[in-house]
């Protein structure tokens, strides 16, 4: 009888898994491979999975077609394009992945399929329920974006030691928001922090220069993919 009941239980169990690879469909603007442009991981190929829609608007969005285009694709036919691709290093991104709760499935089977998963996500979505093997990217929203009062701080209590936290810094303000969050919760003592310029907004040089004089514990951000390719191009 346990063994009747064991492969009973095994049966039901790849059964619900495959339904779940065979049935969960997401709309995804883009899967592509490039070079990894920004955060700790800068410099390595990496394949891309950029989920459509967005609950935030920044002033400086440089994915805005993320907004509304993309097609809906099975978890299968994604694991296809990753495994196609052939690199180790793998993004989730938006827009903002989290909207869709299918994401949540789509990580956990990226990792039992051994590779690096990384997660971008926005700071207004709990991450509680990502994969703790994951590595999460946090954009926290400065005020010069239009939408650091979406921001739900809170999260940043939820943090792991291999996760990284990122401002994009618009002017000296933005800057100044940024240290006092970093000290607030402690940042530098949970995480990686990233600091970024605004791409064509603020200069690299100016951002570098407050960092220096402040003695500030973070690893300037340049989006190293603009440097490489047009800045305005897709698939980068």
């Amino acid at each position: 009888m346990y063994g009747f009941l064991h492969n009973l239980c095994f049966f039901r169990k790849a059964n619900i898994g495959k339904a779940v690879s065979e049935y969960s469909h997401m709309k995804v603007c883009e899967i592509f491979t490039s070079i990894q442009g920004e955060s700790s991981y800068a410099g390595v190929p990496c394949t891309f999975i950029r989920i459509t829609g967005c609950n935030l608007r920044c002033s400086y969005c440089d994915t805005t077609y993320a907004y509304y285009e993309g097609r809906e694709l099975s978890e299968d036919e994604i694991m296809s394009k990753v495994r196609d691709a052939g690199i180790h290093l793998v993004e989730i991104t938006g827009g903002e992945p989290l909207l869709q709760k299918e994401v949540y499935h789509l990580i956990e089977r990226l990792l039992d399929e051994g590779y690096k998963v990384l997660v971008e996500t926005n700071g207004s979505i709990s991450i509680k329920e990502i994969d703790r093997r994951a590595v999460v990217i946090l954009d926290i929203k400065t005020p010069g974006s239009g939408m650091s009062g979406e921001m739900d701080l809170s999260i940043l209590n939820d943090l792991k030691s291999t996760d990284e936290v990122k401002f994009v810094i618009t002017n000296r303000t933005d800057y100044e928001w940024a240290k006092e969050i970093i000290v607030r919760y402690n940042i530098i003592d949970k995480c990686n922090v990233l600091v970024s310029p605004a791409f064509g907004i603020l200069l690299p040089e100016d951002l570098a220069q407050w960092m220096i004089e402040d003695r500030l514990k973070a690893r300037l951000n340049l989006q190293l993919h603009k440097c490489i390719y047009s800045p305005d191009g897709r698939g980068i």
